[in-house]
């Protein structure tokens, strides 16, 4: 039996619609219900942050995540397809008056995404003080709080909307298929079977 985590949040209803075309039935996960068992699947519905800590500690054989999410945390785990859904950009935006200035010895940047944030900084030699946040980033380069911020922009409104611009694009992200490197050994033909299904069902979408 293959265990599969499925995402909540964003990219949730058109991942479980690859499912659905896949086995040709509704995915309910019933009231509060977790798990959705089948024949020879077991589905876990779990937060998206969480995802490769169930395929990583073999919780979950195989799961579904977005990139941003697998290079914040950097699990090592083997990433078998990209999905093509859930499509947004990891940027920097800065108020609508402000220049993304290089040559400072330091920048404030809000965000949730820690590592990638002082990966990119890193790469552009610069100083980076990183405030964390969970919620509500944009507000931080208003009050003063951070000179930029680091988000997930899907249209870019949402900072537009709070006087904010996009001044550079660290990286593209979508929902990966990925899966637990013993479970790929151990569980080699089930798994490349689901992948093929699920490379097929994305195909014709």
């Amino acid at each position: 039996m293959l265990t599969v985590a499925l995402p909540k949040g964003r990219i949730a209803e058109d991942t479980l619609n690859i499912f659905e075309k896949v086995f040709k039935k509704p995915f309910n996960f019933d009231d509060r219900k977790l798990i959705l068992s089948t024949d020879k699947f077991k589905f876990l519905l779990v937060r998206s942050q969480d995802v490769p800590a169930y395929v990583l500690h073999q919780a979950a054989d195989i799961g579904v995540v977005g990139l941003d999410v697998l290079e914040e945390q950097g699990a090592n785990l083997t990433r078998l397809l990209d999905l093509g859904i859930g499509k947004c950009r990891i940027c920097i935006g800065m108020p609508k008056d402000k220049e993304l200035d290089f040559s400072l010895p330091e920048i404030k940047v809000a965000t949730k995404m820690e590592n990638i944030t002082r990966k990119y900084f890193s790469s552009k030699a610069v100083g980076v003080r990183v405030i964390k946040l969970y919620g509500s980033i944009e507000l931080a380069p208003l009050v003063g709080l951070a000179d930029a911020i680091v988000d997930l922009v899907e249209s870019g409104d949402t900072m537009k909307q709070n006087g904010l611009k996009i001044v550079e694009t660290i990286a593209h992200s979508s929902a990966h298929l990925v899966c637990n490197k013993n479970s790929f050994i151990s569980k080699k033909e089930e798994m490349l079977e689901l992948y093929a299904s699920i490379k097929e069902a994305i195909t014709s979408l």
